[in-house]
């Protein structure tokens, strides 16, 4: 089982949209078993794939005097932790991809997993005196997916773009990211922001793990916490959502506006993302994403995929067109990143 995340440092560059379609990609038409785990606290890709009805009933069923969902989230794996424990829930199941239109399981998302940093912060000030419980929190998701190792090829982490604890602790489950840009500076600033952030939570991480070696050993295989960071050799690429282009002899250029950015990117990518990449011969550049324009509200109002949008859904004249050229360039990102992540 692969556990990729799609992680950047900037906002609103279609990482959602992304996730849930390649996702959907890996399991309607490459017919692997994906799992989505939904570890944005503002929970967008549990909307998108449940919609706005079923979301609600998540967090606020119709018996109000019940405080209880009727389907599990990610809070009900870290409940024990949030009670003080360093343990998880791990009888958490999924919700079954027969349950909607993406074929991929889900662990929805919750607005009160952001009560989960505080917790976080505090195991993660514990590493350095080697002791297992911060360990064990600081591992809750790669504990979790550990006990469903079975049960999927992929796993796709959905987060916010925040560099803080939650996210840590996503990356440090994580065998591989995939970093979304737009063609903006702060894109680019984003991927500055990532490599200092990361290289320097990991080199803490290490020296926690040696402490713990040093002056409590075997601690840590006794509650099967591995000593592996796979993040730390585990970017993929990036992909680069579509510029604003005029025509000129027929031609299709970009304004001047993003020209710069455009040419500094891989530029960016190599000085600041290279040490984090296995295999430095690869181009980093999975591809360009288009410009969406009228698909997005299309797929979220219908809780569907791009990929898999019909005439029921209100697809009409150019969509057509547009949406079978968005699957083409998925299914192309979709080939790539599987064979990266699976050599």
């Amino acid at each position: 089982m692969h556990t990729v995340t799609f992680f950047n440092n900037k906002g609103g560059v279609g990482k959602t949209t992304l996730t849930g379609n390649i996702a959907a990609y890996f399991a309607l038409e490459m017919n692997k078993k994906v799992l989505i785990v939904d570890c944005d606290p503002q929970c967008n890709i549990t909307q998108f794939i449940i919609g706005d009805s079923k979301t609600i009933d998540l967090y606020w069923p119709k018996f109000k005097d019940k405080d209880e969902t009727k389907s599990r989230t990610i809070l009900d794996i870290i409940q024990p932790i949030l009670d003080g424990d360093a343990t998880i829930n791990k009888n958490v199941r999924p919700m079954s991809a027969s349950m909607n239109r993406f074929g991929v399981d889900l662990v929805p998302g919750h607005p009160r997993f952001s009560l989960f940093e505080d917790p976080l912060s505090s195991a993660w000030t514990e590493l350095p005196s080697g002791k297992a419980g911060g360990f064990r929190v600081s591992n809750w998701l790669r504990t979790y997916l550990t006990s469903i190792d079975d049960s999927y090829d992929v796993v796709f982490v959905d987060v916010s773009p925040s560099l803080g604890s939650l996210n840590r602790s996503v990356l440090l489950a994580s065998d591989f990211f995939i970093t979304p840009l737009g063609a903006d500076a702060f894109s680019l600033l984003g991927i500055r922001n990532i490599s200092r952030w990361m290289k320097g939570w990991i080199d803490y991480y290490n020296v926690g793990l040696e402490q713990s070696e040093r002056l409590n050993p075997n601690s840590l295989e006794r509650f099967n916490i591995s000593r592996s960071i796979p993040i730390e050799h585990g970017f993929v690429g990036y992909t680069l959502q579509q510029y604003i282009a005029k025509s000129k002899a027929g031609i299709r250029r970009p304004t001047k506006a993003y020209e710069r950015i455009l040419l500094d990117v891989p530029n960016e990518i190599n000085t600041f993302l290279s040490d984090f990449r296995k295999d430095k011969h690869i181009d980093p550049h999975l591809g360009d994403v288009p410009n969406l324009y009228s698909l997005i509200p299309l797929a979220q109002s219908a809780n569907a995929p791009i990929i898999n949008l019909k005439a029921k859904d209100g697809l009409v004249g150019n969509q057509f067109s547009q949406a079978a050229t968005y699957k083409s360039i998925i299914g192309s990102l979709a080939t790539e990143i599987y064979e990266r992540i699976s050599g």
